[in-house]
C-alpha cells in the first residue's frame, strides 16, 4: 500500500464527508488532495511515453461557435481561448489532447486512450475526484483559473502545463 493510495482511497473520502458542510472547506480539502497527489507523483520516476493532457470544456470561450468536446482540432485557433497554445503543447510533444465535458466523459477517455500518465486542467471538484478515481495511474492535476467564476471562459496556467509535460518527457524515453 502506497501513500498516494492512502491519501487518494481513505483520506480522500473522508475530507470529502468532512467537507460536505462547508463549501469553502470542502474546496480546501479538493486543493490539499490535488496538492499532495502532484507532489507523491512528481517523487517518482516515470517510463511513459502515452501521456494524456485532458481539457476541461470550460476553458474554451462561452461564445466559440466551435465545440470541442468531439474533436479538440476542431479548433479555430483564434487565439481567444488558451486552446490553439494547449494543441500546440500536444503537438511539439506528441501528446494526447481531449477535451471533457465532467467526470463521466472524462472518464471514458481515460479508458478509451490508454494513457500512461495523464496532465489534466479542471476545476477542484473535477480534479481531485479525477485524480482518485484513475489511481494508480500518475496524475498532475492543475486547476483552472476562473476569473468569470464557475464553468465559463476558465483560463490556466501555460506555464504549469509545460511544467508538467517536461516532468513526464524528462523522466520516460521519448
Amino acid at each position: 500500500m502506497s501513500l498516494r493510495w492512502f491519501i487518494l482511497k481513505i483520506v480522500y473520502p473522508f475530507l470529502m464527508l468532512a467537507g460536505s458542510l462547508s463549501k469553502r472547506k470542502k474546496e480546501l480539502f479538493q486543493k490539499f488532495i490535488i496538492n499532495i497527489n502532484n507532489k507523491l507523483v512528481r517523487k517518482q520516476r516515470y517510463n511513459v511515453k502515452n501521456i494524456l493532457i485532458l481539457l476541461s470544456h470550460c476553458l474554451q470561450r462561452d461564445k466559440c461557435k466551435i465545440r470541442l468536446t468531439h474533436n479538440v482540432y476542431n479548433c479555430e485557433k483564434c487565439g481567444k481561448c488558451e486552446i490553439r497554445d494547449l494543441i500546440q503543447i500536444a503537438d511539439e510533444n506528441h501528446l494526447s489532447l481531449f477535451v471533457a465535458t465532467g467526470g463521466s466523459l472524462a472518464r471514458r477517455i481515460v479508458n478509451e486512450a490508454k494513457p500512461e500518465a495523464i496532465i489534466a486542467i479542471a476545476c477542484e471538484n473535477e480534479l481531485s475526484s479525477g485524480i482518485a478515481d484513475t489511481y494508480p495511474l500518475p496524475v498532475i492535476g492543475i486547476a483552472n483559473e476562473r476569473p468569470y467564476g464557475p464553468c465559463i471562459n476558465t483560463t490556466v496556467d501555460l506555464e504549469k502545463i509545460k511544467d508538467a509535460v517536461n516532468f513526464f518527457s524528462n523522466n520516460s524515453s521519448h
